[in-house]
């Protein structure tokens, strides 16, 4: 059990994470000092990645007005030292103060913009639907997945890419900066339905354009729960 204070506190809901093979010269430029490329079926992975920020604090303090929000996220995949986590390419919010404090203070990618949520939940199935403006047009992403929600297996291609206890980034004295995650194991809700509108040059750069017309490999829609972020030395 972690009895250090945790640095961030929230809930993270019906995240869409959308997983796309990457060729690996689009990732190596980025990978923090002391990580590797983590791979699956011998290729790089990146995912497009939608969810609900909910109940945030930050050093146990709730502001009002930056409680809850959706946040947008292209990330990979790697690995330090035999711990498995992830990096982030670029991490969309819609509070300027949000995004600006993590990329001051944290040299964390991210960026505000213009941002909508909403899930909708019947019986037998759940919606979630996450846009963003950028770049003159707006992004979306949409996932239906079947109610209840299922516990995937270790083995499995869900748990591969939900389950991460680590994050890894760059200082901007270019050492690595680590946190750890935690958080129960996720519930998914099985895809019946996704689709996606993106443009990855605008919300990536121009070397992004060669994922234009890739179709992910899998899709996931986990329920999420609470979790806590710990900043790690």
């Amino acid at each position: 059990m972690n009895t250090r204070r945790s640095f961030l506190t929230a809930r993270w809901c019906n995240l869409i994470l959308a997983n796309y093979a990457v060729p690996e010269e689009l990732l190596a430029p980025l990978v923090p000092p002391g990580c590797e490329l983590d791979r699956r079926d011998g290729r790089c992975w990146a995912s497009l990645v939608a969810f609900q920020f909910l109940d945030t604090k930050v050093l146990g303090v709730g502001w009002p007005g930056f409680r809850n929000f959706p946040e947008w996220n292209l990330r990979f995949y790697v690995s330090h030292n035999g711990q498995r986590g992830v990096c982030f390419v670029r991490e969309f919010v819609p509070s300027w103060l949000v995004a600006t404090t993590a990329r001051v203070i944290y040299n964390e990618p991210y960026r505000s913009a213009r941002m909508t949520m909403d899930v909708t939940e019947r019986p037998e199935a759940i919606t979630a639907a996450y846009s963003l403006t950028w770049g003159g047009r707006v992004h979306s992403m949409r996932a239906v997945g079947a109610r209840p929600a299922v516990r995937p297996g270790a083995d499995s291609v869900e748990h591969w890419f939900k389950e991460h206890a680590w994050g890894f980034g760059t200082g901007r004295r270019g050492k690595l900066i680590r946190y750890e995650v935690d958080h129960p194991e996720w519930d998914v809700h099985p895809v019946t339905e996704f689709a996606a509108d993106v443009d990855w040059a605008s919300l990536y750069g121009p070397e992004w354009a060669a994922m234009q017309q890739a179709e992910p490999g899998s899709v996931v829609l986990a329920a999420g729960s609470a979790v806590s972020v710990y900043p790690k030395g």
